[in-house]
């Protein structure tokens, strides 16, 4: 108990640090949130262009699909605010040898990677899709009880999970190959794929998203189900299933290669 409460200590001094220094540039800051919401706000007129062609996608109404998409930032966002710079360790990291500082200090190495900053630039995910979704409630298309309210909250949870370890995962392939950011790319923009109905999609894509990278569960599985589209609760289980597994293979492979790392010029 005594750990959790320094490390929570120490993550509320470190983040207030590093937003004194974003604040120290608010113009750069409003800009990103600005860049963000424009683009989310893209991906919305490209369904209202698709819906202009065709009333019905596969069985999905607009705003079934407007649905999912809004819950698809919600998860995303969470992740991307929290745990982005593990994409220095992909990218810069461990090939600059900047990865020495986290090997010096009597502190579990992954927190300190998180703790280092947050992405003020998630603020525009997590408010699109809040009023993506909320539009949705009103709408009427969503079941609201407290079951549902409940399994919404704990589905946004292990999605956020499931991102982060995808994420961690493939940036740990750096301690082999020094810069790992063109595996961690690549997958990670699969994410995308999740925003519409898998049904869309070849069976080979289907399968990819579904059971090896398994981005389906953060958002189309689960909206299904808030949707009452056919998806049962068990799809909840099985993402939090997913997103414990995901998460402990990818802190395995994380810890074994600082083990393997080696500082730079050796």
């Amino acid at each position: 108990m005594n750990t959790i409460k320094r490390y929570a200590r120490l993550y509320r001094v470190l983040i207030s640090q590093f937003l004194k220094v974003i604040m120290q540039s608010k113009v750069d800051f409003f800009m990103g949130l600005i860049g963000f919401f424009l683009t989310q706000f893209g991906g919305i007129i490209f369904l209202y262009l698709i819906f202009r062609q065709i009333p019905s996608l596969n069985g999905w109404t607009l705003d079934q699909l407007i649905f999912i998409y809004g819950f698809a930032q919600l998860p995303r966002g969470i992740d991307h605010l929290l745990t982005d710079n593990i994409w220095m360790l992909a990218w810069r990291l461990v090939v600059s040898g900047d990865f020495d500082r986290y090997m010096l200090r009597p502190m579990n190495v992954f927190f300190q990677i998180i703790s280092e900053k947050l992405q003020p630039d998630a603020v525009g995910e997590l408010l699109v899709g809040t009023i993506l979704v909320a539009g949705s409630l009103s709408k009427g298309i969503v079941t609201v009880d407290a079951i549902h309210i409940i399994l919404f909250i704990i589905s946004l949870i292990a999605g956020s999970l499931i991102y982060t370890s995808i994420k961690l995962f493939f940036a740990s392939f750096a301690f082999w190959v020094k810069i790992s950011g063109p595996f961690l790319q690549p997958a990670y923009e699969l994410a995308d794929f999740a925003k519409y109905p898998t049904e869309i999609y070849s069976k080979a894509v289907r399968f990819i998203i579904t059971w090896v990278i398994p981005f389906a569960f953060v958002a189309y599985r689960p909206a299904s189900y808030f949707l009452g589209k056919g998806a049962h609760p068990a799809d909840i289980g099985i993402e939090c299933i997913i997103a414990v597994l995901f998460a402990c293979v990818a802190y395995a492979l994380f810890c074994y290669g600082t083990h393997k790392y080696e500082s730079a010029g050796n």
